[in-house]
C-alpha cells in the first residue's frame, strides 16, 4: 500500500501505472487489490483515468473533474475529510467513457456524470445536470 498526500496539481494519478500494467499484462491486468494507493487531500483532474484491473485508489478528500475517465477496471473510493450532506466530493464529467471498474463517492458529483459509460458501476449521492447521457451499460 502506498500512502501519500495529494494536491490539486497532481493530475492523472493512476494513469501511468495503469499504462505499465497494460503494457505487460494487457486487459487481464493484475489480481484484485494488487496495488493500493491511499491518498489524502485534493486530487487534480483525471484521478484514476484509464485505471487498470488490480489498482485501487482510496482518496480521503475531494477530487476535481474527470475522475475515472476511460477506466476499464479497478476501484476508486472518495470520502471527504469532513462529510456534509449535499457537499460535492468529485467534479464534472467523471467516468466519461468508462468501460468497467467501480467508483464510490460519499457526496455529490458534478455535471455530466457517467456520460458514455458502458460498464462501470457508480455510487454517488447525487449529480448535476445531464448525468448518464449516452450510457450503453454500467450501473448507477
Amino acid at each position: 500500500m502506498i500512502e501519500r498526500e495529494i494536491r490539486n496539481v497532481n493530475r492523472s494519478v493512476g494513469a501511468l501505472i495503469s499504462g505499465e500494467i497494460a503494457k505487460y499484462y494487457g486487459d487481464v491486468g493484475l489480481p484484485k487489490e494488487a496495488i493500493t494507493l491511499k491518498l489524502t487531500g485534493v486530487a487534480g483532474q483525471s484521478l484514476g483515468a484509464f485505471l487498470a484491473r488490480g489498482v485501487n485508489i482510496f482518496l480521503h478528500g475531494v477530487a476535481n473533474d474527470y475522475v475515472g475517465k476511460g477506466m476499464s477496471a479497478g476501484r476508486i473510493i472518495v470520502t471527504p475529510r469532513i462529510y456534509r450532506e449535499g457537499a460535492a466530493a468529485i467534479g464534472n464529467t467523471c467516468l466519461y467513457g468508462a468501460t468497467g471498474g467501480k467508483l464510490f463517492a460519499a457526496g455529490l458529483a458534478g455535471e455530466r456524470f457517467a456520460v458514455r459509460n458502458s460498464g462501470a458501476l457508480a455510487v454517488v449521492e447525487g449529480t448535476g445536470d445531464h448525468a448518464c447521457e449516452y450510457m450503453t451499460g454500467g450501473t448507477w
